[in-house]
């Protein structure tokens, strides 16, 4: 939390803008953040489609965590082969 308080100190300092537009700007950041993270955890779980997903998220985002689905897949399928080659 004290770390947070610096944050918001320091814009309202560097930004000569008043904290509440701060707070208010910080709140609608955040939560467009957590909207497009639901979006995409939508799509990734084939709940919504892709063209829906790049309606709702952006089609940089959408292919942003096609690419780090993927890495994750490939890294999660070579260490399932690592354990299954070291067990037997």
């Amino acid at each position: 939390m004290a770390e947070t308080i610096r944050y918001l100190e320091t814009l309202v300092r560097e930004t000569h803008k008043p904290e509440s537009e701060i707070v208010a700007r910080a709140f609608q950041t955040g939560l467009k953040q957590l909207w497009r993270e639901q979006v995409l955890g939508r799509y990734l779980r084939g709940e919504i489609s892709r063209d829906k997903a790049m309606e709702l998220a952006g089609i940089d985002w959408v292919e942003l965590a096609e690419r780090q689905h993927k890495a994750m897949m490939e890294d999660l399928e070579w260490a399932l082969e690592k354990a299954l080659t070291v067990n037997q």
